[in-house]
């Protein structure tokens, strides 16, 4: 039976326990993480590329605290439970965590996932937790499409004075 959206959004230590479970099972274990304020196709196509690197899709979803340190007043759009519901939503998710930290250096050492999936702004190099990865034993992955959307180039267009 497909687990539900609701069973999908974990604390963290009912994440551990997953996590410990789908390694017994003999499944790897990716992580991705992001805000995911405004769900977009750059989103979606990040986390499908993540999925086909062959494993369980943990989400790491940035609390709203968290989000607007990183982003700024006015940030985020929508509230974290909402933002965590639709990433859950995805069929390529298979649990999706929120976090509070500014990076997910934590989240990687409690889960110690094989892969951390970052998107294509970022390379393999610039990956800020690629040293946590590399000390739990993973590895650091770029996937998805180009880096052509972003929630917040899609807020500035709208803000942006229209020509008539």
């Amino acid at each position: 039976m497909p687990l539900t959206v609701n069973s999908k959004i974990l604390g963290r230590d009912p994440l551990r326990r997953r996590v410990e479970q789908w390694r017994r099972a003999g499944d790897r274990i990716i992580l991705a993480n992001g805000g995911f304020d405004l769900l977009h196709v750059g989103h979606v196509r990040y986390l499908r590329g993540a999925k086909e690197l062959g494993g369980k899709l943990v989400v790491a979803i940035n609390s709203d605290e968290s989000l607007r340190a990183l982003k700024g007043e006015g940030r985020p759009i929508m509230p974290v439970e909402e933002r965590a519901e639709m990433v859950a939503a995805l069929a390529d998710v298979d649990a999706v965590v929120i976090f509070s930290e500014m990076d997910v250096r934590t989240i990687i050492r409690e889960i110690r996932p094989d892969i951390q999936a970052k998107g294509t702004d970022y390379t393999a190099e610039s990956v800020p937790e690629r040293d946590v990865v590399a000390e739990c034993g993973g590895r650091v992955e770029i996937v998805g499409g180009a880096k052509n959307h972003s929630t917040s180039e899609i807020i500035r267009s709208q803000l942006a004075p229209r020509r008539s």
